[in-house]
């Protein structure tokens, strides 16, 4: 069991928590909950930590089914790599999906969300959750939008963000005009109406 903040697991966990540099350079991010853990596609965990009450709650409940792989950690200790005021107990490293552009399109149901210079993560993981209820294929959006793997935008998409492709652009008119080669058609709200032929942007 893991009782010190000084853990050097508990210093790297507090690093993917905070910084998305770090989360960018190791590949993976952090996901709270059991309702998130559950939904993780399981060749992407990279490691699971739970607090000693939750396994404790577990072991009660006889489901082992997230305490036999994961690490445990005192309560004092959970709390303070959790990233949420009421910590539920249970935290994985997921490894981050890799996607290209094809892995967006799929035909003429090719249905896209572009998102440019979204601050808010909350906002962010609340559209993405929004568009794959909606029925998106896929999520584009540019370098000046909050991080994707914010801890915040990770809770509000509520597991959709195993399930929707995106993709992240340095240039986001080049890769709209790409697509539009692609025939996929970009809709202006502004407009109230469609300007090009094709599928929906």
């Amino acid at each position: 069991m893991i009782t010190s903040t000084s853990n050097i697991q508990v210093k790297e966990l507090l690093r993917l928590q905070k910084k998305s540099r770090e989360r960018e350079k190791e590949g993976v991010f952090i996901v709270e909950g059991p309702r998130m853990a559950e939904e993780i596609p399981r060749e992407r965990i990279v490691k699971l930590y739970v607090s000693e009450s939750f396994q404790a709650k577990c072991v009660k409940e006889k489901n082992d089914r997230f305490i036999q792989e994961a690490e445990v950690m005192s309560d004092t200790v959970f709390a303070h790599v959790s990233d949420t005021k009421t910590p539920q107990g249970i935290l994985a490293i997921v490894r981050m999906p890799k996607y290209d552009l094809p892995d967006l399109l799929q035909g003429d149901h090719t249905h896209l969300l572009i998102l440019e210079s979204v601050q808010d993560p909350g906002n962010l993981g609340t559209m993405v959750r929004t568009g794959e209820g909606a029925g998106i294929t896929g999520i584009i959006m540019n370098k000046t939008t909050v991080d994707l793997f914010n801890p915040k935008t990770i809770r509000s998409t509520m597991g959709s963000i195993y399930r929707v492709p995106y993709l992240i652009t340095e240039h986001l008119p080049d890769l709209l005009d790409e697509l539009h080669k692609e025939n996929i058609r970009s809709v202006s709200y502004t407009h109230l109406r469609a300007h090009e032929t094709g599928r929906n942007l």
